[in-house]
């Protein structure tokens, strides 16, 4: 778990082998963030807080913005949208799903994305020494180095004052994502 410290927008995960997916996540105006997803020519940028996504494929000569459910022709992805997640998968393996009930994305790698990908998720190799890789193939194990590293647009690092946070608080955080009968995690 990183707390990201810098209003920037970061590369999360990125195929690097063959191109099949990137995923960035975006910082937006007033502290909220999106999630930028490509895949198959296509982009979908889900605005969590918002409980909105929009799509874009660009294969297309023009543009053609829709929202998430409403389908494209000749797309290669699967998508579909509750009141409270999405989730959008290609057939290639990867697969992208938010819960904006718990404002909680994750990202889901068939087995022939092993190793191949890179970013702040890692490198996708079951392999714990290599967690830490920077773009330029060296390693850190220095949190903000590692983040800042992964930085996709030039911004400048906000110093984030840290509050302490009563052990009370981050109990009922845990007792909220694993321990309620209604939640996905439990």
């Amino acid at each position: 778990m990183y707390d990201l410290a810098s209003k920037c927008s970061v590369l999360l995960a990125k195929d690097f082998v063959h191109s099949a997916f990137t995923v960035i996540l975006n910082e937006e105006t007033r502290n909220s963030r999106s999630l930028y997803v490509e895949m198959n020519q296509t982009v979908i940028t889900i605005y969590p807080r918002l409980k909105i996504s929009k799509m874009y494929n660009f294969s297309f000569t023009e543009e053609n913005c829709q929202v998430l459910d409403q389908s494209l022709e000749n797309s290669t992805m699967n998508s579909w949208q509750g009141s409270n997640e999405i989730e959008v998968t290609d057939q290639k393996g990867v697969s992208v799903s938010c819960d904006f009930q718990y404002d909680l994305c994750t990202v889901t790698l068939a087995g022939w994305h092993h190793g191949v990908s890179a970013g702040l998720f890692g490198t996708n190799d079951n392999e714990a020494g290599n967690e830490w890789m920077v773009p330029n193939g060296s390693f850190t194990d220095n949190v903000k180095e590692f983040t800042q590293s992964w930085q996709v647009n030039k911004c400048s690092l906000v110093e984030k004052k840290e509050k302490p946070c009563p052990i009370t608080a981050k109990q009922n955080i845990c007792k909220l994502f694993f321990e309620e009968p209604h939640s996905l995690l439990r």
